[in-house]
């Protein structure tokens, strides 16, 4: 029974397929969602910081725990140039952000114009909640995972264009100009 046990382990854990994948990634998510909120909160209410940049921290704070984590515990990425997963990565996020602001909005209008649904109870602050489970989920199933798991943490053809991005934004050392003076 120990055997079988620690094989399902191990297979949990290194297995590329849909379900032990998405197994991770659930974990992955749940990590870098209590990171993100718990240095929002200690941005805002220990170090006193207003609300959006708490919040802003803590989500570059969770986005970053989040992108370590999926590049070695849930999609094994090792083999993929680490400049070119930031970079496909920070893509990804930006358009987890655009989705997730103008869904929210979006559902929110559509919720609110069902006006039968104040006949059951809700208010606007459930209709802001619904909006916001639902795109979230949408989001994250049907975008942060599928992207992540078929672009930002695979080896393609983009991979070169975007560590050329890299090293062009984060360009590191001397300009070729003032190595050939210390020659």
């Amino acid at each position: 029974m120990k055997e079988k046990v620690k094989k399902f382990g191990n297979k949990v854990l290194s297995s590329n397929s849909l379900v032990f994948t998405f197994m991770r990634s659930t974990v992955t998510n749940q990590t870098s969602g209590w990171v993100d909120f718990g240095v929002s909160f200690a941005m805002f209410a220990w170090l006193g910081i207003q609300p959006f940049w708490s919040a802003a921290i803590g989500a570059i704070m969770g986005g970053i725990v989040n992108c370590i984590l999926n590049y070695r515990f849930t999609f094994h990425a090792q083999d993929c140039p680490w400049k070119a997963v930031i970079i496909k990565y920070a893509m990804v996020w930006v358009g987890s952000l655009l989705l997730n602001s103008f869904g929210t909005e979006g559902v929110y209008w559509v919720l609110s114009r069902w006006h039968w649904l104040e006949m059951l109870g809700f208010r606007p602050d459930g209709y802001f909640t619904a909006a916001r489970l639902f795109t979230a989920l949408a989001v994250s199933l049907g975008w942060n995972f599928v992207l992540q798991r078929n672009f930002v943490y695979r080896q393609t053809s983009f991979d070169r264009h975007a560590i050329g991005f890299f090293d062009f934004v984060f360009r590191r050392g001397k300009s070729k100009d003032c190595v050939a003076e210390n020659d």
